[in-house]
């Protein structure tokens, strides 16, 4: 007997994927009264009092009520480590789980996507995008807009040995900085954060909300996308599971996959578009052969350095006490600030490994706590932690589809450290570490590392150290790769090549990761793809 499939209609658009680039679609397509929005999410609402609460991405995180709960395969560059994945299901998507850390990258990140055959994709080109979103705090300028949904803000809090650390970089030769977000990166000081009076501002909050009372919009959530369908070799609607029962939906003009690095080629192999080896593997008919689906997946590896303090309060003497716990709760509850409003990483610093480099290719993310793993509880001695990156890593890894069943987890292989260069740098940023901490500005409080420990010396002891200690910073990119060669799965107005009436808007296009944290960036390729639908390119 064949399976029953219920039809809900056809609408203009068919966004898949309510994350950080779905909400932004959402909103700008829905602008236009005359135009039919669709908004499919595999997860629910954002209505989990832990989405809200900035220290609630520990409670959201590994949590399947928002998140995928992916892992990676072992890998080799971490001593054969598989390692967490998170990825946000949930209305929001990452945003709503993700460390709320207000970064651009860098103006030569988008001049590269440029000279690489991107049209409208240099700086110049992106920047009115990053600016018509933003609400920044300190009102508008040539760099910052104001009123706009993405509101960014200063944190609510200080900490003496995160300003030692600030200190202790500006005497090892990096300045200060309070704007990373201005084209150029170069220094230290504390991260903007994309919250509100203390309240994790997500894109749900900024740009589904104020969207949903549209007529012309329908929020679909628990809706699992399975396939897309086609007319041909044009994308005309896709199938998803709603709580067990299949349901189609029909697009009039276009499918939008926005369902981030992994889930975007994950649905196109699924559909038929990928690696035909891969596909028939699977007993999945190819439509249309592009080995890049799911290919070029980069992301930035943290290496997380963490020392022993003295004389000095940290997180970890802080939340390892009753009395410290319930300060902790009483300062959130009457003033929206202290740990519980922290971000995960407060202070950053973005600097070189060498001086062959243009432009920094280091990135710190720098906390008053240390713990062994994700999601255990602090050490029971005073620490800080000073997780260090390669911003723009040689290493490539993939997404395959494990299994043509579309609850099947796809197999997700970031490759790290898988080259001399990576490693070569990964040595450098744990030596840049040792070199700040040696200032005396962090010497008053008598540093002891412990992660990874002075025993490691030589270039291939620190390399073999950062697979110990390494993890992902969660900004996985590059899987549909947009560009101009035969090689790239999306063009410059990010539709799919070979396909029609497809695109991907997300993470996904990116040709090269951008040089700091991935969220924000999403959101302009998203205002910019919108623009771009809308005026019919």
């Amino acid at each position: 007997m064949a399976e029953e499939t219920r039809d809900i209609g056809t609408f203009d658009y068919v966004i898949v994927g309510a994350g950080t680039a779905g909400c932004v679609l959402a909103n700008r397509l829905s602008e236009d009264p005359n135009t039919t929005v669709a908004l499919l999410e595999a997860g629910g609402n954002d209505n989990y009092h832990w989405i809200h609460i900035p220290v609630g991405y520990l409670y959201c995180i590994g949590n399947p009520r928002t998140d995928w709960g992916f892992t990676t395969t072992p890998q080799t560059g971490l001593n054969g480590r598989a390692i967490g994945y998170p990825r946000g299901r949930v209305l929001g998507g990452c945003s709503s789980i993700n460390g709320m850390l207000y970064l651009r990258g860098q103006a030569a990140d988008y001049d590269h996507w440029r000279q690489l055959g991107n049209v409208g994709w240099a700086w110049d080109d992106v920047l009115p995008y990053f600016i018509k979103s933003e609400d920044y705090y300190a009102g508008a300028d040539d760099m910052h807009g104001s009123g706009g949904e993405w509101r960014v803000e200063e944190q609510r809090l200080r900490w003496d040995i995160l300003d030692a650390f600030r200190d202790a970089c500006i005497a090892a030769g990096i300045p200060a900085s309070d704007d990373f977000n201005r084209g150029d990166n170069l220094g230290v000081g504390y991260f903007k954060v994309n919250q509100k009076s203390g309240w994790r501002w997500s894109t749900s909050k900024g740009f589904l909300r104020p969207a949903r009372g549209r007529p012309n919009l329908t929020i679909i959530t628990h809706a699992q996308a399975e396939r897309l369908l086609f007319d041909g070799k044009r994308a005309t609607g896709v199938r998803f599971d709603r709580q067990g029962e299949t349901q189609t939906i029909a697009a009039r003009r276009e499918v939008l996959l926005a369902a981030g690095a992994i889930g975007s080629p994950q649905l196109m192999q699924l559909s038929g578009i990928g690696p035909g080896n891969l596909l028939q593997r699977h007993g999945i008919d190819v439509l249309h052969e592009a080995p890049g689906v799911g290919a070029n997946l980069q992301d930035h590896l943290q290496i997380r350095c963490a020392y022993k303090v003295e004389g000095v309060k940290t997180l970890n003497t802080l939340a390892n006490s009753l009395w410290g716990k319930a300060m902790i709760g009483l300062e959130y509850a009457f003033f929206r600030s202290g740990p519980m409003s922290m971000a995960p990483s407060q202070l950053s610093a973005f600097a070189k490994s060498s001086d062959r480099v243009a432009t920094p290719d280091l990135e710190y993310h720098v906390q008053p706590l240390s713990l062994e793993a994700f999601g255990q509880p602090p050490h029971p001695f005073p620490a800080f932690t000073a997780s260090v990156c390669n911003l723009r890593p040689e290493s490539r890894g993939h997404v395959r589809i494990s299994s043509p069943d579309p609850k099947a987890h796809p197999e997700i292989d970031p490759d790290y450290l898988s080259t001399d260069g990576d490693r070569a740098v990964a040595a450098a940023g744990i030596r840049l570490t040792r070199r700040i901490v040696s200032q005396e500005p962090l010497q008053r409080y008598r540093p002891q590392e412990f992660k990874p420990g002075p025993q490691a010396v030589t270039d291939a002891d620190l390399a073999s150290a950062a697979g110990d200690i390494g993890t992902t910073i969660f900004h996985p990119v590059g899987t549909a790769r947009m560009g101009t060669d035969d090689a790239a799965v999306v063009d410059p107005a990010l539709k799919v090549k070979g396909i029609e009436g497809l695109r991907v808007i997300d993470a996904s296009i990116m040709p090269t990761i951008t040089s700091g944290n991935t969220n924000s960036p999403v959101i302009m390729i998203a205002e910019a793809a919108a623009d771009r639908i809308r005026a019919g390119n």
